[in-house]
């Protein structure tokens, strides 16, 4: 759905003012580009955060805590 509004707004921006839509579509690969080292920054940020949340929950795990979420499903 998200591409078909994309679509919809680039032909629309195409027929109102041609020349920034045609500008759109040769720089967006450029754009795509400088954009990757921030997700992988993101993707890093991300996994550091979740191992950092294991290690912390690590004692409570091994002593067997169970959150109230998990024992209401139990049954």
């Amino acid at each position: 759905m998200r591409t078909l509004f994309l679509l919809v707004g680039w032909c629309l921006l195409f027929v109102l003012c041609w020349p920034v839509a045609l500008l759109a579509i040769v720089l967006w690969p450029f754009v795509w580009l400088i954009s990757l080292p921030f997700r992988l920054v993101g993707i890093t940020f991300d996994a550091l955060f979740a191992l950092l949340r294991a290690v912390l929950f690590l004692p409570a795990r091994i002593f067997g805590y169970r959150s109230p979420a998990a024992t209401r499903s139990s049954f």
